[in-house]
């Protein structure tokens, strides 16, 4: 029985896409004219907090991006909420005072801090009660482009999360004319809770684009009968779905850019001819995005705030938790939109650059969605048994991927190497593990689902290329793996098949250099974010790569990446889709 009657399909509700023109919290997002020139900036824009002292209030406040009136959690009455501009090198200090009737935290995302600092109730700090003040003071011992939010129950969901831009000590590697943050995210108009409770009871909930029967007919013309309703046998043995990409859709969801929804059109201003630096920040709850500028080709120049070789592209995924610079160099007297369309294809965030105000560009529909593929559900068992090429039909065990009946998508970015071996804890067999991979791919250069051969230069990580090398050069001397895993029917997220609840912190040995492994045996993304150090992303081969916060692992991708255990305390490590994080997908890690 359904408990969640699905809402009506009658596009009408068109306004879930395109949201309304009014917007957010006005308080913090009206028109601001300062003097430096990374903010020169256009209506809409969040206000700028610049210095060492940050007076922040967490507050609720009354938005509209649907229509309907809502109350979102603001930081000085914004959605998003101020930029905070901070200095390499300096100290700051930020008292965060609590408006609200329920405790609430700021996480400083990607800044390397004290433990204390961190703002992760329960493991760095007690949270900040109603009515209280809570002073984070920490040294600054980075450059680059970060965010920050609520590590608190779903305050991230209803708006807590702002930018956060720091300059380096020195002169900027990149120099541009212009600099603007670029803030995606996701907004609902239901209490997330709500949503959690709908996703547990029915996971395919906000999934409208399940295979149909004219979907079936086509599979039959391009493959025969028999595979066609091997297929379809296949996926109901594992009740599984190949379009589960994402778990909230735009049924529920408006995307936002920098706090506006595609019909209030934020605008970034430019002349003809200038360099201009664009700050892409995915501060959703739960959407990965796929970014592009028609008629614009952009240069990527750094990854999680660290400045990397630059790589021209005309397209990016950026996943949840992540930021990339981009600059761009428009020479012409016309207007150009910045499209984020998301991972399941149905809907976008919109914005424009443009020569002046009220000036708009053709937004492109979003393109169509591709159905999950073998290297999606079987890793480098696709390649390696098939030859890259289709699928043998077979039954489907549904502990274990080692067979598959499907054959959707490119087999582009299979990996030629022999896969690893990889270690099944005993804990994932249960009933919160719906599948395990045994032979995961472990390349880097595959830009993922319904990006694979689209015409575009589309970046991947093998791309991404961090300069001056690791922070550590030394070998790990040890190795954890860890799997992702879960039951996407019973809407079940762990490690290992361990929620957090019942799982045991992992250690780190003050001062180690350690490897992390992590397998993906499920068919989902997840980008795994690692509190307080930072996460050395190694290639195929176990060389250095690129350094990030935050590592979005493939469908059925195994990757590796070194830490320097170098900070002291209780850490929080996790999966940065909200609702897998609060269903379990998080471990403590304590580093003593």
């Amino acid at each position: 029985m359904n408990l969640f009657p699905p809402p009506p399909t009658d596009l009408s509700r068109r306004r879930f896409v395109q949201g309304i023109a009014l917007g957010g919290a006005v308080a913090g997002l009206g028109l601001l004219r300062p003097a430096n020139a990374w903010a020169l900036t256009s209506p809409g824009q969040p206000t700028v907090l610049s210095g060492t002292d940050f007076a922040l209030d967490i507050a609720e406040a009354p938005v509209n991006y649907t229509g309907a009136a809502r109350i979102a959690t603001t930081v000085n009455g914004g959605v998003p909420g101020p930029i905070l501009h901070w200095k390499e090198g300096s100290t700051v200090t930020l008292r965060v005072r609590n408006r609200l009737r329920v405790p609430t935290s700021i996480h400083w995302h990607g800044i390397l801090l004290p433990a204390d600092m961190d703002g992760v109730p329960g493991l760095s700090f007690d949270g900040i009660a109603p009515g209280e003040t809570f002073a984070y003071r920490f040294h600054v011992r980075q450059a680059g482009t970060y965010w920050y939010h609520s590590h608190s129950g779903y305050q991230e969901q209803t708006g807590l999360y702002g930018p956060l831009v720091i300059a380096p000590a020195g002169p900027e590697r990149y120099p541009t004319d212009r600099d603007y943050v670029v803030m995606l995210n996701d907004w609902t108009d239901e209490d997330p809770n709500r949503i959690y409770a709908k996703l547990k009871k029915q996971s395919d909930y906000y999934n409208f684009a399940q295979p149909t029967v004219p979907d079936f007919f086509r599979d039959v013309r391009a493959k025969g009968m028999s595979q066609a309703l091997a297929m379809r046998k296949m996926w109901n043995q594992m009740r599984m779905s190949p379009a589960d990409l994402a778990d909230v859709s735009a049924h529920t969801y408006t995307y936002l850019l920098n706090g506006a929804a595609p019909a209030g059109n934020w605008t970034g201003l430019f002349r003809p001819g200038e360099k201009i630096r664009l700050r892409f920040i995915n501060g959703s709850a739960s959407t990965i995005f796929d970014v592009r500028i028609p008629g614009l080709k952009m240069t990527v120049i750094a990854a999680d705030g660290q400045d990397v070789q630059p790589v021209p592209v005309d397209e990016f995924r950026i996943s949840v938790a992540e930021t990339y610079d981009v600059i761009v160099e428009p020479q012409e007297d016309r207007a150009y939109t910045l499209f984020a369309q998301s991972i399941d294809r149905s809907g976008y965030a919109r914005g424009t650059l443009a020569p002046r105000a009220g000036m708009e560009a053709e937004v492109p529909p979003p393109d169509r969605r591709v159905w999950l593929g073998m290297q999606d559900m079987m890793g480098a068992m696709a390649h390696a048994e098939h030859g890259g090429g289709r699928a043998a039909m077979s039954g489907m065990d549904h502990g274990s991927m080692d067979h598959a009946g499907m054959d959707h998508g490119s087999m582009a970015g299979m990996a030629a190497a022999p896969a690893p071996v990889v270690h099944h804890a005993r804990s994932e067999y249960g009933p919160g593990v719906d599948m395990r991979v045994d032979m995961p791919r472990t390349n880097l250069d595959d830009p993922g689902i319904g990006l694979r051969d689209n015409g575009r230069r589309v970046l991947t990580y093998a791309d991404l290329h961090t300069i001056g090398g690791p922070i550590d050069a030394r070998e790990p001397g040890r190795e954890i793996e860890l799997h992702l895993t879960g039951n996407m029917e019973r809407f079940m997220w762990s490690f290992d098949g361990i929620k957090f609840s019942d799982a045991k912190p992992v250690h780190f040995n003050h001062g180690e250099r350690l490897r992390i492994v992590l397998v993906n045996d499920t068919m989902m993304n997840h980008p795994i974010h690692l509190h307080g150090m930072w996460s050395e992303l190694e290639n195929p081969e176990g060389r250095f790569q690129v350094r990030k916060h935050t590592i979005n692992v493939q469908p059925a991708q195994r990757i590796t990446y070194g830490v320097t255990a170098d900070a002291l305390g209780r850490w929080a490590y996790h999966c940065h889709l909200l609702y897998h994080m609060e269903a379990g997908m998080f471990r403590e890690v304590v580093v003593s």
